[in-house]
């Protein structure tokens, strides 16, 4: 077995050690740091994803590898930094105002970096405002919203309306998820993308961010 899959394989075992010493091997023998985080570290979270959407692994899998992923990639760091490592773009993400869950939220952020996007995580109870001032200042094409309640939803449409009256509807997407939204509401608001689960949600981001490319 090559490095590469190796270090996919303990990423998906959730072994932080190993992925660790891997990584370590692959950067003493010379490898691109960023063929070790497409072909290794994100290889391997990509495999726990499509699991994921299988319900073949659940929560607790997916923290578990994520921070073996993470492991590995604060190794490699400084070596990405130095290369041009190509982020597919940036998302903007929380939970909006007047909500405080963020587990689907933090799911969803995993899935995306395990993507190669860069995600700037807003938290919990986000005012619509914060939203879109973060995607214009960062330049973010992207917007994630996350609400668990069904009387925190309608700010989602806030967010929509926001990005609309400031003519940004060509430039930033935004889109929602969470228990109780549907497609239904993302019709009804005009949002740009739902999806129900964390990996079918990193897979639309992509596919949004790829149109601005």
């Amino acid at each position: 077995m090559d490095l590469y899959n190796e270090i996919s394989e303990y990423v998906q075992q959730g072994r932080m050690e190993d992925v660790a010493n891997a990584v370590s091997s692959a950067m003493a023998q010379g490898l691109p740091a960023k063929n070790i985080l497409d072909k290794g570290l994100m290889h391997g979270m990509a495999e726990i994803g499509e699991k994921f959407k299988n319900n073949e692994v659940f929560v607790p899998e997916v923290l578990i590898a994520a921070r073996a992923m993470n492991a590995g990639i604060d190794m490699i760091k400084p070596l990405l930094a130095a290369g041009d490592s190509d982020s597919k773009g940036k998302v903007v993400l929380g939970t909006v105002k007047g909500d405080l869950h963020d587990i689907g939220k933090n799911l969803v952020k995993i899935m995306m970096e395990g993507k190669g996007i860069e995600v700037i995580d807003l938290g919990t109870d986000v005012p619509v405002q914060k939203f879109v001032d973060t995607a214009t200042a960062e330049g973010a094409h992207v917007i994630g919203c996350s609400a668990l309640l069904t009387t925190t939803m309608g700010v989602m449409k806030d967010v929509v309306d926001e990005v609309e009256s400031r003519g940004l509807r060509d430039e930033i997407k935004v889109m929602i998820g969470g228990a109780p939204v549907s497609q239904g509401f993302c019709d009804e608001i005009r949002a740009d993308g739902y999806t129900d689960d964390a990996a079918s949600a990193s897979d639309k981001a992509v596919e949004i961010l790829r149109s601005f490319q």
